[in-house]
């Protein structure tokens, strides 16, 4: 029953994000600036003026409240905070309801299959062709995709009640997937694991009963390891032009023409070196150390990976095998026809291949689409596509490749005129042949887009605190906000401007205003939004780690997204072995549980509106058209300090948390009978009086 021992040399996926695999050693910002700049308008104002006193390295060691110089509109926050010490339960204010609605294991309804088959086991039992037709586990990123709602007059337009939802699958545990762990591992375990990986696709619908998934549905598919995919744009000389699958698949996007953005993230971890030892038993090459300068080292590619294991018995995962060529076919954005369960997803590689967090659209002031992306690692870059051509509302055929063509930019973020004041002006780099300096560099667009973390580096972007979610203020045009998680490793002597803390321990959430509000432009002038930290921690007063919150505290920003009234909605990743714990400076013992909160991006004001449960992380949102119905993420509840659980634990499976069988929902033994193993679970918020959400 025991799992395959970690091995000392092995990166666990939950703290890959934190290494830095970025060698460059170009200057930042602070010393490219060569002259001041203009300071932004509106912080020109008095909260400019008093935002002076507590930006900065200097001015931090003094928590004062947040930034409260946003534009838009200025949203009510209709609802008391919930503590910040939840239980194994969601917990979401009074007057509100919490259903659990689509959790790991749950049939997706496929179209020929009785309703409700094949079902979860419990048991782990499940063979990889029934996963394949169930959730795919840790849910992530996702989008509701309304169908066009019946009826004339004011019932017009798109459903509130019905619609696709499409979803992310990140990675998995492979002591809960597998009853044994990893021990006795095969090609068929391999396979599982790759079948719980991706995307899913359901059709769900609001009855007297709330929101069920429609089973079975046409619509209704599974996205996985070894789905055929299609590659487009620019690189297709190096990835060709068909291939197998997506994985790692973290936060999101969709696109005005009803497609699905799925980003691929820490694609490094499933891949390694294998050779046998003297038994013929497939191992770790030990001896596999790519070469410094090469495009593996630049990605962080190994030969253990994250311990998944998969090159063990596929070649395609073999670094020294077909791996060698299969890894440049991942780490893309990919887009996903969710109406037509026959189309083909496609890799669009002009929007560069990076550790993908997310992909967010908006329109540039001449109709074209700008699609916003972080690159989620300590020391990465944050990156912008701009469509060559212009969005067809009234031709959906004409946009179905619009991600094809474009330019790929990447950002620098410069100094303002005020040293220390964290606020300042930046451009936007474009990574094309035209630049001397990459046109030596690379023989083709391809081979530079297959490399765009070097291309960065090249032209001297800004090194950040491991950009993730990118969310676009609809009430307030060209205004954009990035979650900066967190990044422990930057020194003192790295700090700049847009990243001022070393040790950043809690992270923080920069925005930048576009020139002209027009998300094309190639300028923009920026500052922080809010720095996180605790301040109730008594070892944080008066250090950087209080952080300058106007709320409620919190840490590790990571899932970041606007309603349409303007309301910004911040969830949290504390990794699971860092929930609760830790009393000195930067420690998150007041903060046992993930949680989601909303702002103001006017006011400042930050209130705590959700806990999740034990050992979860709080991520992907979305919501029907009226705000009425969010649905919420819940991924990895009951992980404890590693990735997998594991099975020879006298508490297994429930040695951190029983979710979802702690909200009432599958399985209601005991706690420790296989069937109250955590699942990956997709929550439906509703308000009791059926108003919006938030307000």
């Amino acid at each position: 029953m025991d799992r395959q021992p970690t091995q000392a040399h092995e990166t666990r996926a939950e703290d890959s994000e934190d290494i830095a695999v970025n060698p460059s050693r170009h200057p930042d910002f602070a010393s490219v600036v060569a002259a001041a700049q203009s300071r932004r308008g509106f912080l020109k104002s008095g909260a400019g003026a008093a935002a002076l006193t507590f930006f900065g390295v200097p001015a931090l060691t003094t928590p004062t409240p947040a930034q409260a110089a946003g534009a838009g509109a200025s949203v009510t926050l209709g609802f008391s905070s919930v503590p910040a010490a939840g239980n194994d339960t969601v917990v979401v204010p009074s007057g509100y309801n919490v259903q659990v609605l689509y959790a790991w294991g749950d049939p997706i309804g496929k179209a020929g299959m009785p309703a409700g088959t094949p079902a979860w086991s419990g048991d782990a039992s499940e063979t990889a062709a029934e996963q394949e037709l169930q959730s795919g586990a840790h849910h992530d990123g996702m989008h509701f995709f309304p169908f066009p709602a019946r009826g004339a007059g004011a019932t017009a337009g798109l459903s509130n009640v019905r619609g696709l939802l499409v979803m992310n699958h990140e990675y998995v545990d492979q002591g809960l997937l597998f009853n044994d762990g990893m021990a006795n591992w095969d090609l068929g375990k391999v396979r599982k694991s790759q079948a719980a990986h991706g995307v899913s696709v359901v059709e769900v619908q609001k009855n007297a009963a709330g929101w069920q998934v429609v089973r079975p549905s046409s619509y209704a598919r599974r996205i996985t390891t070894n789905t055929p995919v299609r590659f487009s744009g620019p690189a297709v000389n190096v990835t060709g032009t068909t291939g197998f699958g997506t994985l790692n698949n973290c936060a999101n996007g969709y696109t005005p023409w009803g497609t699905y953005l799925t980003c691929e993230e820490n694609v490094n971890g499933y891949f390694g070196a294998k050779t046998l030892d003297a038994a013929g038993n497939p191992v770790n090459d030990t001896t596999y150390v790519p070469a410094a300068t090469s495009i593996e080292a630049r990605y962080g590619f190994n030969a253990a990976g994250f311990g998944y294991n998969w090159h063990h018995h596929d070649d395609r995962f073999d670094l020294k095998g077909g791996g060698a060529t299969e890894q440049l076919r991942f780490g893309w954005v990919v887009e996903i026809d969710p109406f037509n369960p026959n189309a083909t997803p496609i890799k669009r590689t002009a929007l560069g291949r990076i550790k993908h967090e997310g992909a967010e659209y908006t329109y540039a002031a001449d109709g074209r689409i700008v699609i916003y992306m972080g690159d989620d690692q300590a020391g990465e870059y944050i990156y912008k596509f701009v469509t060559k051509n212009k969005y067809s509302p009234t031709n959906r055929a004409a946009n179905l490749n619009l991600l094809d063509e474009g330019t790929l930019y990447v950002a620098r973020f410069d100094a303002g005129a005020a040293v220390g004041d964290n606020m300042g002006t930046g451009q936007w780099l474009p990574l094309t042949l035209d630049n001397p300096t990459l046109g030596a560099a690379f023989a083709t667009l391809g081979d530079l887009l297959v490399n765009t973390r070097k291309a960065a580096d090249l032209v001297a972007a800004t090194r950040m605190d491991r950009p993730e979610w990118i969310a676009v203020n609809p009430t307030a045009p060209g205004e954009i906000y990035c979650t900066l998680t967190n990044n422990s490793g930057r020194t003192a002597a790295a700090v700049d401007e847009s990243n001022p803390r070393a040790n950043n321990r809690y992270g923080h959430i920069i925005r930048w205003q576009e020139a002209g509000a027009d998300p094309a432009a190639l300028s923009f002038e920026w500052d922080l939004f809010v720095l996180a930290g605790d301040p109730t921690l008594a070892a944080n007063a008066g250090t950087a780690q209080a952080g300058n919150i106007n709320g409620d505290y919190f840490g590790s920003p990571d899932g970041l997204w606007f309603d349409k009234s303007g309301r910004l909605w911040i969830q949290t990743d504390i990794s699971s072995g860092t929930l609760g714990t830790g009393t000195g400076a930067g420690g998150y013992i007041n903060m046992p549980n993930n949680m989601m909160l909303a702002a103001n991006t006017v006011t400042g004001e930050i209130r705590r509106f959700l806990t999740g449960p034990k050992g979860c992380e709080v991520t992907g949102i979305s919501a029907t058209p009226d705000n009425r119905t969010f649905f919420v993420n819940i991924q990895h509840p009951g992980e404890g300090s590693g990735d997998n659980s594991n099975p020879a634990d006298p508490l297994y499976p429930n040695k951190v948390g029983a979710w979802p069988s702690s909200q009432g929902y599958g399985f209601q033994g005991p706690v420790g009978d296989d069937k109250t193993r955590p699942r990956s679970g997709t929550i439906v918020i509703t308000r009791a009086d059926g108003g919006v959400i938030g307000a």
